[in-house]
């Protein structure tokens, strides 16, 4: 690469909405979303919640002139509703799909059914290495009473980790989605520190969109305005997040969203606002350093945050053991139930009533048991996430306590070291 290199990348992101028989105007939203970008032409056009795979394979063919790269990611059973359409050939793609999601009892929630992931694109851009990253985490529905927290965060720290183990070989991270995450809430403050990533809203001088860069808006006449009672001016849950490793600086020329409407049209593309970056890729000016050197006080917002996600997990497992006692408990007494049913039918005793609490008693122990075995299977997952956090918790406690000159150089998802050791 020449010293005056210099790269231009232009985004689109969107949370599509795009539920069978229930987002209102599917189908024509849809045909107006490729009319939008084959006019717009950007790089890259990721999206979330295109939960029919009918209308990914026609926006594949609408927009396959301009678009000729694209991928739909396949989870769950529904599906995970990730897609990315490229200009530029994707050279691998791979996806993770998070341990925990929801609860499948939820059903008028829906989530646990529909595999929520993060989906991986590699591209070779002028020499550069990309990973583009599309996800969708799981949906809050009562701020007051988040029973999702824990599985929140635990996708928030798993994304993390996923990004921070795929990126060792890129030069230019991106990270695109609906995060579900308000940008002061702990999942995503976590995602931030531990991988490094830049938010564009925050970057960028050149905005153009609702205040405060909020992507659902009131004024969108898809959003249901229950949810956005505390928040007059909207909330911002969809995000651009970016870096570049060292000798590479990154920045965000430009970043504008949708305000309630589609530009042309007029009429919302979503109940979300589309996100529209402008990002600038070039070699680092001498002065600028975009890898500083994390001392004692610079680590402390990682610990902080480390120690707050642990807090969250542990009382997340300890409600998930909770339960699953619960449902052991209900397993023997159903247990006991059925035992006493056969014996009484055995000696002739009540038979007719044995035989009519015998189905509802057999339904019971297999519900409890159901429900045992997840909420074992969450404690187990919140577990292994939380032993991972205290990993990195003492790893950054150690390199705190030993000073900036003896930290280890691939802490706090620095790319650097682990590069140096491949070449």
């Amino acid at each position: 690469m020449k010293p005056n290199f210099s790269l231009r990348l232009r985004v689109f992101n969107l949370n599509c909405w795009g539920i069978p028989y229930l987002s209102k105007h599917r189908a024509d939203r849809v045909k107006r979303l490729g009319d939008f970008l084959n006019r717009e032409s950007f790089d890259l056009a990721l999206l979330e919640e295109v939960w029919s795979e009918q209308d990914f394979q026609y926006l594949r063919q609408k927009l396959l002139p301009t678009y000729p790269a694209a991928h739909y990611f396949r989870s769950g059973i529904i599906g995970s509703g990730l897609c990315v359409f490229s200009k530029h050939p994707i050279q691998e793609f791979t996806q993770h799909v998070f341990t925990l999601n929801g609860y499948p009892y939820m059903i008028h929630h829906g989530d646990w059914f529909c595999g929520k992931a993060v989906g991986l694109l590699v591209l070779r851009l002028g020499g550069l290495v990309l990973n583009a990253y599309v996800t969708h985490l799981h949906a809050e529905y009562n701020r007051q009473k988040d029973i999702y927290l824990a599985h929140r965060v635990a996708q928030a720290w798993e994304l993390a980790q996923f990004i921070h183990h795929t990126s060792k070989k890129a030069d230019v991270v991106l990270l695109c989605g609906d995060l579900n995450l308000h940008p002061k809430d702990l999942g995503c403050r976590l995602l931030k520190e531990w991988t490094g990533l830049q938010d564009a809203y925050l970057e960028t001088r050149d905005f153009k969109g609702p205040e405060e860069g909020c992507t659902m808006v009131p004024q969108n006449c898809y959003v249901n305005r229950q949810e956005l009672e505390q928040f007059p001016l909207g909330i911002r849950i969809d995000y651009v997040l970016y870096k570049a490793v060292s000798g590479l600086y990154i920045s965000c020329k430009t970043l504008r969203t949708t305000t309630g409407h589609e530009p042309h049209s007029g009429s919302p593309l979503s109940d979300h606002e589309a996100l529209m970056a402008t990002l600038c890729v070039r070699h680092s000016p001498p002065q600028h350093n975009p890898s500083p050197t994390h001392g004692p006080a610079e680590r402390s917002p990682l610990i902080s945050v480390l120690r707050e996600a642990w807090t969250e997990l542990d009382q997340g497992m300890a409600q998930g053991r909770w339960w699953a006692t619960i449902a052991g408990y209900v397993i023997g007494l159903g247990l006991l139930l059925l035992a006493l049913l056969c014996a009484l039918a055995a000696r002739g005793e009540i038979r007719e009533v044995a035989v009519l609490l015998w189905t509802p008693s057999v339904g019971l122990v297999l519900a409890a048991g159901a429900f045992y075995l997840f909420h074992v299977q969450e404690a187990k997952g919140l577990c292994r996430a939380r032993a991972e956090l205290q990993h990195v918790l003492g790893r950054a406690r150690e390199a705190q306590d030993l000073g900036p000159e003896s930290q280890p150089a691939g802490l706090l998802g620095q790319q650097e070291g682990d590069r140096a050791e491949e070449q």
